[in-house]
Formats: C-alpha cells, sequence, structure tokens
C-alpha cells in the first residue's frame, strides 16, 4: 500500500458523505475547493487554519527564495508528480498540452527527470516561448499545425511520444468539428467538459506508452477507452500529493535543477488582486502567474 497518497486521506474532509455518493470513496480536503471537498477556506485571508499541521506545514530551508517557495506549494508539485506518473527513462520524449504554469513546471520536471525530449503545446505564444527559453522544451502551437496526432507522429518517427501529460483539463480549447461539438454540448448543459486535449494525448502516446493527467474533468464525453485498451496505455492522474513530493522540490531549488520563480510575470500589491486575477483570467498581458504582496 502506498501511504503517500496525501490527496485521498482519509481524515481531512470533513464533509466525506457529500462526497461518496459520486466517488464511491471520499477523497482528503482540499484548499479553496467547494463544500463536497471539505469547504476549507483559500489563502487570501490574513489568517489560514492548517489541519494536521505537523504534516501539512513544511520549514522553508535557507537558499530557497519566498518566490520559489511559493510556487512550491502549488504548480511545481503538481507538475512533478505528472511527469512522475510517467515513469521516464532516459531517451524517452514527452509530450506536454497545456503550456501553463503546471505544464509548465511538468515539463521542466520531465527533463530533471531524464527525458531527452519534451514536447509542448499550446496556442499562446508568449507561453510556447517560456517552453523553449526556460525549460529548453519544443513547440507546437496547435492552431497552425494541421493535425496534432500527426504533428507528433512526425516528430517522433512514427512511434509517438512515450509519455503524454494532460495539463490543461475540462476548459480546453481545439479546432475543427470536435471543438464546436464540445462547445454545443457544454452550452446545453449535455457534458460538464470539453476534453479535446485528453483525448488528443490518448490518440497520440506510443503503443505501451503512459498517459498523465493533471487536468481536472467532470462527465466526460467521447472517452477513447478502445485506444487505450488495444494499445495497451497506463492511464495514471489524481489530485496533487504535495507533500510527498517537497523533499525532493527543496532539494531541486537549492541545488540549482530547477527555480520556478520566472513564473511570476505580475508583482503587484494585494490591493490590486482584483486586477491581477482578470488579467490571470483573460490571458491579458502575458499573465501567467499573478502574486500579490500584503
Amino acid at each position: 500500500m502506498d501511504f503517500h497518497q496525501h490527496a485521498v486521506c482519509d481524515t481531512t474532509n470533513p464533509n466525506a458523505a457529500m462526497q461518496q455518493p459520486v466517488l464511491g470513496y471520499p477523497t482528503g480536503g482540499i484548499y479553496g475547493y467547494t463544500h463536497p471537498f471539505g469547504g476549507y477556506q483559500g489563502s487570501h485571508a490574513e489568517y489560514i487554519r492548517v489541519p494536521f499541521g505537523d504534516v501539512n506545514c513544511f520549514p522553508v530551508p535557507d537558499g530557497v527564495s519566498d518566490e520559489q517557495a511559493l510556487f512550491l506549494s502549488d504548480a511545481v508539485p503538481t507538475g512533478y508528480m505528472g511527469a512522475d506518473f510517467c515513469d521516464i527513462s532516459p531517451g524517452d520524449t514527452v509530450a506536454v498540452w497545456g503550456a501553463g504554469a503546471v505544464g509548465l513546471m511538468a515539463a521542466a520536471s520531465a527533463k530533471i527527470m531524464g527525458a531527452e525530449r519534451v514536447i509542448v503545446l499550446d496556442r499562446f505564444r508568449d507561453r510556447l516561448d517560456l517552453a523553449e527559453q526556460k525549460v529548453g522544451a519544443e513547440t507546437v502551437d496547435y492552431t497552425v499545425a494541421d493535425s496534432v496526432y500527426e504533428t507528433l507522429r512526425e516528430r517522433t518517427g512514427g512511434r509517438g511520444p512515450d509519455a503524454c501529460i494532460d495539463a490543461v483539463g475540462m476548459e480546453g480549447h481545439g479546432t475543427g468539428v470536435g471543438q464546436v461539438y464540445d462547445k454545443v454540448k457544454q452550452a446545453l448543459r449535455m457534458e460538464s467538459d470539453r476534453a479535446t486535449s485528453l483525448r488528443e494525448a490518448i490518440l497520440a502516446c506510443r503503443k505501451g506508452g503512459v498517459v498523465s493527467v493533471l487536468g481536472i474533468y467532470g462527465l466526460t464525453d467521447k472517452f477513447p477507452m478502445a485506444a487505450l485498451t488495444n494499445k495497451s496505455l497506463t492511464l495514471r492522474t489524481s489530485q496533487q500529493h504535495g507533500q510527498r513530493y517537497m523533499p525532493q522540490l527543496f532539494e531541486h531549488v537549492t541545488e540549482g535543477r530547477l527555480d520556478p520563480s520566472w513564473l511570476m510575470t505580475h508583482d503587484l500589491p494585494l490591493s490590486e488582486s482584483v486586477r491581477g486575477y482578470e488579467m490571470f483570467k483573460n490571458k491579458e498581458d502575458n499573465c501567467l502567474r499573478s502574486v500579490f504582496r500584503p
């Protein structure tokens, strides 16, 4: 039994009964989520309650800046977990859907774990530039590619990536008929997701490969189960098991293998947080992450 699966803790969710009819067994509590996940408030408060603080709090070691430590609480461990799920071997090619903070950290983590090539897919040029400049990844702008599947197939000699990481989730964008289909069904409340990236990752992954899902989904339509089965794929997913990775992540930062501080594109006072959230939501001014200082 793996005792490091913190996201499915049996004792941190006071509203477990609300989840059980939907999930079968309840998960752990999550900050800033809905009431079925515990109803815990987020961190934009003068004080925040930390249940089981001896497990859920970590001292920041010397040599780790505030900006680096901030991202070690969310984007970095989520991306790192996604790469860890891929069982990367030296020489592997890993494709990452989504060049937001989590996707970029998944790409950087895949490099740290020994991937020879990392290919990042997105539609925002500023984010793809960061993937190239900060991570050393190859990039694909899917809005100008004739086909994501064919592009990845061509770049991997017809084999497909060894592992694919979905760092997009239910609000994904795509092109063609599939995107229209998802938007119409979502507008009519006939499905909750636009699962373009998940479907593409499953179809593009090589036979016997791993599909690692970090994106959040609800009721997903047209899930290509036949591709998973017939290609012998492994599907791995979870909410972030952040506590599991913190010692490793502090080590990567202090030894210079990882510096997540460049995720901060906008450094703002807390009084401008509304504007910062608007920029983040609407992807204005090349906003990747807004940081607010009290």
